[in-house]
């Protein structure tokens, strides 16, 4: 990162040294941050505001941003990246799975009760996403047993992951099943007021 931003600052036109060797890209990123410095100050406040706390915003579009179907951005191009990742077995996942099955259950998410063959039929039989409860990261190396996974649907896996600290799937169960019985007090007064006027309407006139 420090190398990076090394590279592009010196071609700001101010920097009077020689460039260093940077990739081609550095002029144009450059010529970004000069044409919209107060959003750029922003984006790297939100950068640094994410680092410490772990939960990264959205920058705020600015008010002349067109956002009509015609914008378009560049997207495309092949990258190639290199990264660490923790070991998996692919094989777990499906021992879960059978596991489940054979004691009678279901592949419903274990959060919100999805369930990919109900909704999708054929397509979706047999599709589940395969949690580890404890992150790998904090477990680090070691043995996997099956009570360590939950079955979850795509969108409850990914609410899980969006930002630390990650709720339990009893958690995030909880959550789902409260915010639902709000919703239903809630809808609760426009039936009783909605029962009350076919009531008036259905009276005979005195």
């Amino acid at each position: 990162m420090a190398r990076k931003t090394f590279d592009i600052a010196t071609r700001h036109p101010d920097y009077h040294g020689k460039p260093t060797n940077g990739g081609a890209l550095d002029v144009e990123v450059l010529n970004e941050f000069l044409a919209r410095p107060d959003q750029m100050t922003e984006a790297a406040h939100l950068i640094r505001q994410g680092i410490a706390t772990g939960e990264f915003q959205d920058l705020a579009l600015a008010d002349d941003e067109d956002l009509d179907d015609d914008f378009s951005a560049p997207e495309g191009r092949l990258l190639l990246r290199r990264h660490r990742a923790r070991e998996r077995n692919k094989g777990l996942r499906k021992k879960k799975v059978d596991s489940v099955l054979r004691k009678g259950g279901s592949l419903a998410c274990e959060a919100c009760g999805f369930d990919f063959e109900e909704v999708y039929g054929d397509r979706g039989a047999g599709y589940v996403e395969c949690h580890h409860v404890v992150p790998l990261h904090e477990a680090g190396e070691g043995r996997t047993k099956l009570s360590d996974l939950a079955l979850f649907c795509a969108n409850c896996h990914r609410m899980i992951h969006r930002r630390p600290p990650w709720p339990t799937p009893e958690e995030l169960r909880a959550t789902i099943e409260q915010r639902r019985s709000a919703g239903r007090r809630d809808s609760v007064p426009i039936v009783r007021q909605h029962d009350a006027a076919a009531e008036h309407a259905l009276a005979p006139e005195r």
